[in-house]
């Protein structure tokens, strides 16, 4: 199957446990753009904010990732997007 970076942006919530697999450390800084980008570029509002926070959450409590982290740059990045509006 061909990489589509669009299929990467719009179904992000399903690729995220792969994606933390891969790369790691990049996927925080993937989900603080998305969440960013979705509350505060208006253009922006197809992105999967709520469905990417509950997968990240589930991801975080594998064991994946790490939960304070994850919620202090979520939390950092929906008040710097709204913000920004």
């Amino acid at each position: 199957m061909e990489f589509n970076p669009l299929d990467l942006i719009l179904h992000l919530d399903v690729y995220l446990d792969l994606l933390v697999t891969n790369y790691g450390t990049w996927v925080y800084a993937i989900l603080f753009l998305v969440i960013f980008c979705e509350t505060g570029l208006v253009i922006m509002p197809f992105l999967p904010g709520d469905s990417l926070l509950f997968i990240a959450g589930a991801v975080a409590a594998g064991g994946g990732m790490d939960p304070v982290l994850l919620a202090g740059l979520l939390m950092l990045a929906a008040i710097l997007g709204d913000s920004t509006n």
